[in-house]
């Protein structure tokens, strides 16, 4: 055991217990890897010959905004790169290891050589060591050894050399503990351990891309080639007219790097990190980034009830003892029994309560919690009569069993679920005499085990054996038990559960509480906030065993309560909703949980009690292990998905809008609309920010009116891509009438000029139109994005600028506007925006 101290030295002679990552790209590689794209690189490489053909003012344009793109791009990755690096840090394991002779909490990287730590079922091991103490500890090294079946670890020592695998008295970095508790003495940390020296195992920290971003990459490649094609017919035609063939191709080349919408994917990836950033500080932190698009369309939260949808502070209610109740505020230590179940209570018990921090299970805490209130700390009773051995609880048995001296005799006290323990126990302790535990006994039991239940509270049976001698309990000992008494908790509904239940329902989401606990605890919990509506919508989960899997699929319909469920009974459930056709989010904390967590769409883990083994297998970690947070965090999904798609509604449309304009004039055997360098700026000026802008729309509550997405909707669906037609059209018919007028009244250049200077008005405050479907103007939503109105102010401030001051008429190929001439632009862009924003009114009172 080290002193803090010790500690603190270790740690800067070792080193953090971390593995080294990768070298990560400079800033300087990073700007550099901006310029790889191909169209990029004709670019330049137009630049270069525009250069030698005398043509230096377009080229250093040409440079100074390629230049631009890149700082931005560059900017756009390293915040990227921030936010999912402090999203790590947020969901860092954590390891308990003992420290100045007191047990603490401490992340895993803080680990260092010569620590004790102490683990059991559900943690992941933080380091390699050596065991020193061992009760029944089983774990799984399979991410190691590639062995599939835990492996059963003792205190024995084994041979110099042994296979990794047959090292039996030592634990590794990784491994998962699946059974039972230990401690350990920490050897080796970090790149040291055994995890450490297996290269291939960095591979799994790199971020997959999400589907949204496969689906866009491939859309954006078919609209590239599309682009490409049409951009090789447009320099033919331009060169067949009699036009130079390098201003043709530089023409080209400008309108595929404006018309293609390359910033697609980054922008999704940007819009994901912010949101996810967000979503961390309403204490979701999202591990895979599939999950935020996979929220949006959740129809089904199957929850559990503990520390979820309740406090998670569970309180001591009622003994029964004597066979008589006594409320919590009337236990008295002076009567023999009374006292004898209090120390039981916590010394079969693995919880902690050091300077106001609780360290254990709720149910654990709140005994050692009434112990504390009773004036008899549990580390005194622990000191006294300190454990020999002891069997952990799982899952199966439904019991714990721990034993100790207690005056010259060596007692084992079991504590468990009432049914199980009461066939466990042959005699009954009432007052100071020990008889045979009758029928009539049980039933009064479990009469008074049902009044509990009824009422919402938790029931934990105690019983106790004396021994003939010290020695390692084993599974033969749970019997011949004598039963001492129940105690009952309350663990009461969060105050926040049932409206964020209502709120499900309302956003077309099935709320569903899925527990181990009575059938009638379960639907006492579930009425009081609203997910239980009648008795018969709850079952246990013994009804669905002998279900086929059809059977399960038309059964989960009317069933809003599961108690008394396994791990297989979960993983059913969800799969049979997910053969319905719907999206699953399933809670869970505990070890049993990850092949349910893993099998939902959306596994969430919780962050305070749930195991290092639910952590890894979850898409989600709620750090504050309530109900209420899925649902914010589905609204939060729902939230960045729109406004996703409200960017890349806003870059197809504006894209479309420019095409359409060159294509008319080319059509119409006129000049082009745009110089390259028009083009140039107009993909600088309002693709990148006002798109960005837009994804960092304020969330709003609206989305959770909506019904859930359906599966497998694509977000280029029919009606998304006509309305990018429609709108691409009226920009694109603004555009042109500048053109028109401007060629009428000045000839090619004011009429170039003005086309450029509407497109660019025109896109910046299509910003506001993409901002929702309904009209916008006059309305608070106008004013409440300031990222927006920022990206617009700058946008028209530079445009204006270019337009207006003879300096930059050479630099940007255009003709100093007149103000009536500027008002001209102006009109145009503002009836481009006053058009869509009418099209949107007449859709919502005429379209349902």
């Amino acid at each position: 055991m080290l002193t803090s101290e010790q500690a603190k030295r270790h740690q800067e002679t070792y080193g953090f217990n971390e593995l080294t990552e990768g070298k990560k790209k400079s800033t300087f590689v990073l700007f550099l890897e901006q310029f790889k794209d191909f169209l990029v690189i004709i670019l330049i490489l137009a630049a270069i010959i525009s250069g030698f053909l005398g043509d230096m003012e377009s080229a250093a344009v040409i440079f100074v905004v390629i230049t631009i793109n890149a700082i931005l791009g560059t900017v756009q990755t390293i915040k990227a790169e921030q936010s999912l690096n402090s999203l790590k840090q947020l969901s860092a394991p954590e390891a308990k290891v003992r420290r100045d002779g007191h047990l603490m909490q401490i992340p895993s990287r803080e680990v260092t050589i010569g620590d004790e730590v102490i683990v059991e079922a559900g943690d992941m091991v933080p380091a390699d060591g050596k065991l020193l103490t061992c009760a029944s500890l089983k774990v799984d090294e399979s991410a190691l050894t590639g062995e599939s079946l835990s492996v059963e670890k003792s205190l024995d020592e084994v041979e110099e050399g042994a296979a990794l695998g047959d090292q039996t008295n030592r634990v590794f970095s990784g491994g998962l503990v699946t059974y039972g508790r230990a401690s350990f003495e920490v050897t080796a940390i970090g790149m040291q351990t055994e995890v450490g020296k297996i290269a291939g195992l960095l591979e799994s920290t790199k971020e997959k891309r999400t589907p949204l971003q496969m689906s866009l990459d491939d859309f954006g490649r078919k609209l590239s080639i599309a682009i490409l094609v049409f951009c090789g017919l447009l320099f033919g035609v331009m060169v067949v007219r009699g036009g130079r063939p390098m201003d043709a191709f530089l023409f080209a080349v400008a309108l595929a790097v404006a018309a293609i919408p390359e910033a697609l994917s980054s922008i999704v990836t940007i819009v994901l990190s912010f949101g996810t950033q967000k979503m961390a500080k309403e204490h979701a932190i999202i591990r895979k980034l599939q999950a935020v698009e996979g929220l949006g369309s959740v129809s089904i939260i199957c929850s559990d009830k503990t520390g979820t949808l309740t406090q998670n502070k569970m309180t001591v209610e009622d003994y029964y003892v004597n066979e008589i109740r006594i409320p919590a505020e009337k236990i008295s230590i002076e009567e023999e029994n009374q006292k004898k179940l209090l120390w039981y209570s916590m010394l079969c018990n693995d919880s902690s309560n050091r300077n106001g921090k609780e360290i254990g299970d709720p149910t654990e805490t709140a005994l050692i919690n009434l112990g504390d209130r009773l004036g008899v700390p549990a580390a005194r009773i622990r000191q006294q009569f300190p454990r020999l051995s002891e069997i952990p609880f799982d899952s199966d048995r439904k019991l714990m069993s721990v034993s100790h001296r207690e005056d010259e005799k060596v007692v084992m006290v079991v504590k468990g679920a009432v049914d199980v323990l009461l066939h466990r126990a042959v005699s009954i302790q009432v007052g100071t005499d020990i008889r045979p535990l009758t029928e009539e006994d049980k039933q009064k039991i479990e009469a008074q085990n049902e009044e509990f239940s009824k009422n919402g509270l938790r029931v934990l049976a105690f019983a106790y054996k004396t021994l003939k001698e010290e020695k390692d309990l084993t599974l033969q000992d749970e019997t011949e038990l004598t039963f001492l008494g129940l105690i009952s908790m309350m663990d009461p509904p969060r105050e926040e559960s049932r409206q964020a239940v209502e709120e499900c329902i309302r956003a077309g989401i099935k709320p569903i509480m899925i527990t181990g606990d009575h059938k009638v605890t379960a639907a006492a919990i579930a009425k009081r906030i609203g997910i239980l509506k009648e008795e018969s919508e709850a079952c246990e989960g013994a009804v669905i065993e002998t279900m086929t899997d059809e059977e399960l699929q038309e059964f989960v319909e009317g069933i809003s309560v599961y108690a008394r469920v396994s791990p297989e009974h979960k993983i059913r459930i969800v799969r049979a909703w997910q053969e319905k056709g719907n999206i699953v989010s399933m809670t869970g904390d505990g070890v049993n949980d990850a092949p349910a967590l893993k099998q939902a769409n959306i596994g969430v883990a919780m962050g305070i009690t749930g195991s290092e083994v639910s952590k890894d297998a979850a898409a989600m970690v709620l750090t504050d292990d309530n109900f209420a947070t899925i649902v914010k965090a589905i609204e939060n999904g729902r939230n960045i998905y729109r406004n996703i798609k409200q960017s890349i509604q806003f870059l197809l449309s504006g894209n479309f809008g420019a095409i359409l304009a060159v294509l008319y004039a080319s059509v119409a055997n006129l000049p082009v609309p745009f110089a390259p360098v028009h083009l140039l700026f107009i993909n600088l000026l309002t693709d990148s920010l006002p798109a960005i802008a837009l994804g960092l729309e304020p969330h709003t509550s609206e989305v959770m009116q909506e019904k859930p997405r359906p599966v497998g909707q694509s977000i280029l669906n029919g009606a998304y891509l006509r309305r990018i037609g429609t709108e691409g059209l009226i920009i694109g018919g603004a555009t042109v009438a500048a053109f028109l007028l401007g060629l009428r009244e000045g000839g090619s250049l004011l009429g170039s000029t003005m086309a450029f200077g509407t497109l660019c008005m025109s896109r910046l405050a299509h910003g506001f139109n993409c901002k929702s479907e309904k009209p916008v103007l006059f309305t608070k939503m106008f004013f409440n994005n300031l990222f927006l109105i920022g990206a617009f102010l700058l946008g028209t401030a530079l445009i204006t600028a270019v337009l207006l001051l003879p300096v930059l008429q050479p630099i940007f190929k255009v003709q100093t506007l007149t103000p009536g001439q500027l008002g001209i632009v102006y009109g145009c862009a503002l009836g481009s925006f006053l058009g869509i924003q009418v099209l949107k009114g007449i859709k919502r009172i005429f379209v349902k």
